[in-house]
């Protein structure tokens, strides 16, 4: 396989942050989501979960 157990456990961490990002954008309490939540953690957030995949495609597998 091209991905080890390492890579697959990176990928579900991705997955999971990127969730919590759009849980935390859903949760913001302005209107139409203009506060501190849904305009700037919440995209900070889900772009390290991206950035946590885009790590987790990369890495070479240990064998």
């Amino acid at each position: 396989l091209p991905f080890g157990k390492k890579n697959y456990q990176w990928m579900i961490l991705g997955i999971v942050v990127i969730i919590a990002g759009f849980i935390i954008m859903a949760s913001d309490g302005q209107p139409y989501g203009f506060g501190f939540l849904g305009i700037t953690l919440s995209p900070v957030v889900i772009v390290s979960g991206f950035v946590i995949e885009l790590f987790a495609i990369l890495r070479t597998s240990d064998k």
